[in-house]
């Protein structure tokens, strides 16, 4: 299908030519309640993109479609990473303090750029992210899955998001940074808060910049074997502001989709017995239960953003000059246009759209699985006879514009 063929899937011939006054929300309390079902609405309203209002009423595309996803992905030239070409902040109808400006707006990183620019900075993020993914990731990841355990070990039962999931991730990337362990849980409550919006992402995101500027200027007076350090010391040659920028993309990008989709595999391992059962007879590996979550509760179910470039057509919308579009990741892979049926199993096709794609993909996989597979092998392994302690029908989400985090995950356990 090219871009000028209505979708199947569209009602009354595709998009409507402005956002109006009806346009769904992506924010708010139906949106927190059950973004599934709004996705799978507004694809059958208006095909594989559909206009959708941001915080703020702020107009918005949400591509649907998996192969309209790719093409805005794979296409920097036509839908670039720049929001400073974003017509409605160009504009003044977005105000610096938006909460948008959290996850779409211009930073000196190499997320907010294209080209050279976004080729010299991602260099210096992903050679020192395989630097220390070679230093001892599941050694921190044992160490502080288990001291994790120890404080829930004794009582049989736990809640494995708000006593597990939630943390770890954060309190890895501490040693990763070179940062002191009693940062990580208040930078992991402030990382989610960005993540979720809200009068309060100002505030937290402005608090993660003040620890993380601290941290760059003890790291230039002691350089250490440390992500920090590397940063400051690559031959890319970053300034200040680029070095503080990309610790705080990383910091929170690893840490938010890493807790996610810890807890996601935890539910899906404890919900399902053939899975539990599988990863305990060495059947299964975690890597299959790993993809299995990318491909039905991506950690970011909707990734900021693109804007296009000069007036265009995708999926039959007219998109203009300056629009920001925002990608339906977990949409994306659920389009029925390449998974007719979702009960198929997906193991071995790594084709999802979960860490994005194109030259802005998600670096850092290979840390957040060995996270993921490191902190499952020693829950199950400490807590003997783990098993779910409500039925799994009782498991509750709550979602933001870009994310579904699961609310708690109880579990019982013999001591």
């Amino acid at each position: 299908m090219t871009d000028d063929q209505t979708p199947s899937g569209a009602v009354g011939g595709g998009c409507p030519v402005a956002h109006g006054a009806d346009v769904t929300r992506l924010y708010g309390p139906e949106a927190a309640t059950d973004p599934h079902d709004i996705y799978a609405r507004l694809r059958k309203e208006h095909g594989s993109v559909a206009p959708v209002l941001l915080e703020g009423d702020v107009p918005a595309w949400l591509v649907l479609g998996y192969r309209e996803n790719r093409r805005v992905l794979d296409n920097p030239l036509q839908f670039s990473r720049d929001s400073r070409i974003w017509r409605d902040f160009r504009d003044g109808r977005v105000e610096e303090t938006s909460p948008l400006i959290q996850m779409v707006g211009w930073r000196p990183d190499c997320v907010s750029q294209d080209g050279e620019p976004h080729r010299r900075l991602r260099a210096a993020v992903t050679d020192n992210l395989h630097a220390v993914a070679g230093r001892g990731i599941r050694r921190h990841a044992t160490h502080f899955a288990n001291k994790q355990i120890d404080a829930f070990a004794d009582a049989g039962r736990a809640d494995l998001v708000a006593d597990f999931a939630e943390y770890l991730p954060m309190l890895v990337l501490t040693r990763v940074f070179g940062l002191a362990e009693r940062e990580g849980r208040s930078l992991a409550e402030s990382s989610n808060q960005v993540i979720k919006g809200g009068a309060d992402a100002l505030t937290h995101n402005e608090r993660i910049m003040g620890i993380l500027g601290e941290l760059a200027a003890r790291k230039r007076a002691e350089p250490g074997a440390d992500f920090t350090s590397g940063l400051i010391e690559h031959h890319a040659g970053l300034d200040e502001d680029e070095i503080v920028n990309h610790l705080r993309l990383v910091l929170i990008t690893a840490h938010t989709t890493t807790s996610n989709l810890l807890a996601r595999a935890l539910q899906l391992v404890l919900s399902e017995t053939a899975w539990l059962s599988g990863l305990v007879s060495g059947q299964l590996n975690m890597s299959s239960v790993v993809e299995e979550v990318m491909w039905n509760s991506p950690p970011l179910a909707v990734l900021p953003g693109r804007f296009a470039t000069a007036d265009l057509e995708l999926g039959g919308c007219p998109v203009k000059e300056g629009d920001l579009l925002v990608l339906g990741l977990a949409a994306g892979n659920h389009d029925p246009e390449i998974r007719p049926d979702t009960g198929v199993s997906v193991e071995g096709n790594a084709s999802h759209l979960a860490f994005s794609a194109g030259p802005h993909e998600c670096p850092g996989q290979s840390i957040g699985q060995s996270i993921i597979e490191t902190a499952v092998d020693v829950l199950l392994h400490r807590l003997p006879g783990l098993r779910l302690a409500v039925p799994p029908a009782e498991l509750t989400s709550t979602a933001s514009t870009w994310e579904s985090r699961l609310d708690s995950l109880p579990v019982e356990f013999a001591v």
